[in-house]
């Protein structure tokens, strides 16, 4: 099989495109994969640390304002579907698929253009504007949220599959689930809660954090706090102005970036995070209770339809940016952390949108269509 993946941006659209070539390989390990991309994104990193050749095009998100910089970048744009459908003729793949992002536009494009095979997958429960573009010219997407079937009116074959993600659920013994404890400088004695927000951390729930460990109001629970490489010497300078340590804090760790974080979500009792669709996906499947902040201002307010999926099963409490303060942060991570009826009920909440088997439903689509 010959596959061609456009994947670009960010992780929450890479990170799923390596997944499916992973699966396509596995199946098949004689097949042909190549993805396509921008000289931009995150893809001119992770695609080829997982082994895969990228080839890159010219391409752009478009904004409906008219200025200079957009009429150059649609300009752009325009020459980016000639360079796809040069890649297309050359590498001659059996099928296109996209996972969502303007990269796709241009590779729907150079598809059709010879009638190859088009599969999408989108991961968001809100369809961003690309793949609902698309839809027309695609033979298949996929998406992650069942809410999401009825925002795509225009492709006749849309499957609930699921996001394909590299977090899985573990069952530590609770020797196993100790150790690894410990090995962060914590113990088992205070329920542990994860604050996370994307790769570069949040700085609107980072503040809301340094509210609660100045006031010392995490108390009765322990802090694993992922505040992002960029944010870190920041928040350990205003912390240190407190007379804060940063290495020192009672009751809390905080890293650049987790590493282990597989480890991390599992052992952890509340997340507290943004909510891009595969931390959404991923919370559902590790059966976790959460605290979700959506991303405001970003397209079609999609994290917050994201956050809505788990809200609406009552697993999960939003709080929106804009009203978020350490005060409420605390109030509300305090109501769900003292009761544990609440906690283990919004856990097997969160699993009821879990989907199971994931790269194999996608994998079997994907024969389908072929």
């Amino acid at each position: 099989m010959r596959v061609l993946i456009a994947a670009a941006g960010t992780a929450g659209h890479i990170n799923p495109a390596i997944s499916i070539a992973n699966i396509i390989k596995e199946k098949e390990k004689n097949s042909k994969i190549l993805f396509l991309g921008t000289t931009r994104g995150l893809e001119n990193d992770l695609v080829p640390r997982a082994g895969y050749e990228l080839k890159t095009i010219s391409a752009y998100g478009l904004s409906k304002k008219i200025s200079i910089d957009n009429i150059r970048k649609m300009r752009k744009t325009v020459k980016g579907i000639f360079e796809a459908k040069k890649i297309v003729e050359e590498f001659k793949p059996d099928i296109v698929i996209g996972t969502g992002g303007y990269i796709c536009g241009a590779a729907v494009m150079a598809a059709s253009a010879y009638k190859i095979p088009i599969l999408l997958h989108e991961s968001n429960a809100f369809p961003g504007k690309a793949v609902k573009i698309a839809a027309r010219k695609t033979n298949t997407i996929l998406v992650s949220f069942k809410d999401a079937i009825k925002r795509i009116p225009y492709c006749k074959n849309v499957v609930y599959t699921g996001t394909p993600v590299k977090i899985k659920k573990r069952e530590f013994k609770p020797s196993e689930k100790l150790e690894i404890i410990k090995s962060i400088g914590l113990n088992d004695t205070k329920p542990i809660v994860l604050f996370f927000g994307g790769s570069q951390g949040a700085q609107k729930i980072n503040d809301a954090i340094c509210d609660i460990i100045i006031q010392n109001k995490n108390k009765d629970y322990q802090i694993i706090w992922a505040a992002g490489p960029k944010q870190y010497d920041k928040i350990k300078s205003n912390l240190s102005d407190k007379n804060i340590n940063i290495n020192n804090i009672k009751n809390c760790k905080v890293f650049p970036y987790i590493y282990n974080m597989e480890e991390i979500e599992n052992i952890a009792d509340l997340i507290v995070s943004r909510s891009g669709a595969m931390t959404i996906t991923e919370i559902a499947n590790l059966s976790k209770p959460s605290i979700l902040i959506p991303l405001p201002n970003v397209s079609n307010d999609h994290q917050m339809y994201n956050a809505k999926v788990l809200e609406n099963v009552g697993a999960s409490i939003i709080i929106k940016n804009n009203d978020l303060t350490g005060e409420m942060l605390n109030a509300q991570i305090e109501k769900i952390i003292s009761d544990k009826y609440i906690m283990e009920k919004m856990g097997k909440n969160a699993y009821l949108v879990a989907n199971q088997n994931v790269e194999e439903k996608i994998y079997e689509e994907i024969r389908k269509l072929l």
